[in-house]
């Protein structure tokens, strides 16, 4: 029976996760999951592609949304009430513009710090309307693509095998940042054919493979590249028909309501793999 063992929340883009025992699924996905994003002065998103330390900023939100904490290593906590009101300003999401609320130069300074890099924080605002894209369209926060991004247990064992085989060391999930990770599929990227999934009294709808990035490259506890794993084994057996390698797939949020570990998940749609 296959089962729900992690979940993991990033309110803001880029920076370090929140593990959860249960969690309230939005149409977004996972509540205040990138919700917030650190941008550049001009309004262009940061990321561990180009600012690997991001993985270092752990945020802590409020289960109401009002209050966020961030830390760093050798920096001073950060503690802010949540500006869900202020002037919008236009932000730069891989090339599309979306609004974004501005949360003050105090934020901007700290991250300015941290970073090395003239940075400020933006929330989505209210009326944030964007529609993903895939076989099932959706919506999220600041995420790259889709609400939710799920890897099964077996998938990652698979990687690990072959990364052993070749004389690297396995890997941690975090390295791939998954909201929900499920054990109880004995076959390796069964996610790719669910099409369907039934967890608690959520359901989700497939959207498409989660193409992977320089990200996976980052050791989220040094925010340091670590390269070239796990790309490189990746590319001998996980090359995506649209370019890249794939590794995870990502869903729509059909039908919201809460999660939790432990939840039983059910595929009531099954489909061809992607790949």
């Amino acid at each position: 029976m296959a089962r729900v063992v992690e979940l993991s929340y990033y309110p803001v883009k880029g920076c370090a996760g929140t593990s959860a025992d249960e969690a309230l699924l939005t149409p977004a996905g996972l509540a205040h999951d990138r919700s917030f994003m650190v941008v550049s002065e001009e309004g262009v998103y940061r990321t561990q592609r180009r600012d690997p330390l991001l993985s270092l900023i752990r945020p802590l939100v409020t289960p109401d949304g009002d209050h966020l904490t961030l830390t760093a290593p050798e920096a001073q906590s950060l503690h802010l009430r949540v500006d869900a009101t202020g002037t919008r300003r236009k932000v730069d999401l891989f090339g599309t513009a979306y609004q974004g609320i501005d949360q003050g130069d105090e934020a901007a300074d700290w991250l300015t710090a941290v970073l090395g890099a003239p940075s400020r924080l933006v929330r989505t605002p209210p009326e944030h309307d964007r529609v993903t894209d895939g076989l099932t369209p959706g919506t999220s926060g600041y995420a790259d693509s889709s609400a939710l991004h799920v890897i099964s247990r077996s998938t990652l064992d698979l990687l690990n095998t072959r990364l052993t085989a070749r004389g690297a060391r396995p890997l941690p999930l975090d390295r791939f940042r998954p909201n929900v990770v499920i054990d109880g599929w004995d076959a390796p990227h069964t996610e790719d054919r669910a099409h369907r999934l039934r967890i608690g009294g959520t359901d989700l709808g497939y959207a498409k493979l989660a193409i992977r990035c320089a990200v996976t490259l980052v050791d989220q506890h040094t925010g340091t590249r670590a390269g070239p794993e796990p790309l490189r084994t990746l590319a001998a057996y996980r090359r995506a028909a649209q370019g890249g390698v794939a590794f995870g797939t990502k869903y729509a949020v059909l039908r919201p309501g809460r999660v939790a570990v432990g939840d039983e998940v059910t595929v009531t749609v099954w489909g061809e793999s992607e790949l």
